[in-house]
């Protein structure tokens, strides 16, 4: 199992309780910091190492806040949780974040949490290139940014994502590109990728910024309009102890993982390291730091995503995004 299922439902479920519990308890119990909520976009794992880093130092509270990590139960939670004010920040997918305004819902995005994208297209060791993927079966999660990683990767090297044909797996990717059910999975380079690289070298990672998709932050801390706004000071809090958690976690891997595995019981200490090393420098962006949101990229982007059929319309890069909130 990769790390986005290592945890039982009955701790990610005692986990959010406890989180949320500690959000309505926390102007109770502390004069000098406010309970600050974050829900994650999966079961924690090396992507979120800063998070826990910034934790465990006690930068939350040296800004004024007490930080409270969610695991969500499903992937659809952030948004809900988010717009019925149960908590303050999410992180969500990118994609995620697109639909959700298109559908008219007031979430922005404040901090990237990654510079590129981690999605990608994993293929058994025959298929050295994605042309190759034409006439056989590839495997999606359902999602629906699936389709168009598939038919990004496929049209990048030249070939015709129509001839691809795919199949729902859900999040098995391992398990069925393992035992040999689908050619190749949608999946992420930096997860299942990884895990598949450890049971079994040889596969290969197409990702899908390297065919034809621009850098696109994957993961975004978001929050809704309204809190922003009544919030401004809070949401700076937020993303000063990120910014500090992430830039420790840059300059100390190990002590970043040493700080996930303390935080989060069940992690595979080996599998964490691997992660981290593949996903570090995805952590800084083009300036080279961290959370840095790239207007002139993200407009690219924005292209990319109704181009291949994620929105229906040309995402509002100016609404979307706030930069209000960026790191000095």
């Amino acid at each position: 199992m990769t790390t986005r299922r290592k945890l039982s439902l009955l701790l990610t479920a005692t986990m959010a309780a406890a989180a949320l519990a500690a959000c309505g308890a926390g102007h109770a119990s502390a004069t000098k910091t406010r309970a600050v909520s974050l829900v994650l976009d999966f079961t924690p794992n090396a992507v979120h190492t800063g998070i826990y880093t910034a934790i465990e130092r006690g930068y939350d509270r040296a800004e004024g806040i007490d930080l409270h990590v969610i695991v969500p139960s499903a992937s659809t939670d952030a948004i809900r949780l988010l717009e019925t004010g149960r908590v303050d920040f999410a992180i969500l997918d990118i994609h995620d974040l697109a639909i959700a305004r298109e559908r008219g819902q007031s979430i922005a995005g404040i901090l990237p949490i990654v510079q590129r994208p981690l999605a990608a297209v994993i293929a058994a060791p025959a298929y050295s290139d994605p042309a190759q993927l034409q006439g056989k079966t590839v495997g999606v999660t359902g999602d629906p940014s699936d389709t168009a990683v598939l038919d990004s990767v496929v049209r990048g090297s030249g070939g015709d994502p129509a001839k691809v044909k795919t199949i729902t797996i859900g999040y098995d990717a391992v398990a069925d590109l393992l035992a040999g059910r689908v050619a190749a999975a949608t999946a992420f380079w930096n997860d299942e990728g990884v895990t598949l690289q450890r049971r079994k070298p040889g596969f290969h990672v197409f990702r899908v910024d390297d065919y034809g998709a621009p850098s696109y932050p994957e993961l975004v801390v978001c929050a809704t309009d309204a809190f922003l706004h009544a919030n401004p000071d809070l949401a700076r809090a937020l993303v000063r102890t990120l910014v500090r958690g992430y830039d420790t976690v840059l300059q100390d891997p190990r002590a970043g993982a040493r700080a996930l595995e303390s935080e989060v019981q069940g992690l595979d200490p080996t599998l964490v390291t691997a992660e981290l090393a593949k996903l570090e420098p995805a952590f800084t962006g083009p300036e080279h730091r961290f959370g840095v949101l790239d207007v002139a990229l993200l407009r690219r982007w924005a292209v990319w995503e109704r181009r291949f059929g994620i929105v229906k319309r040309t995402p509002d890069i100016a609404t979307m995004f706030d930069t209000a909130f960026a790191p000095r």
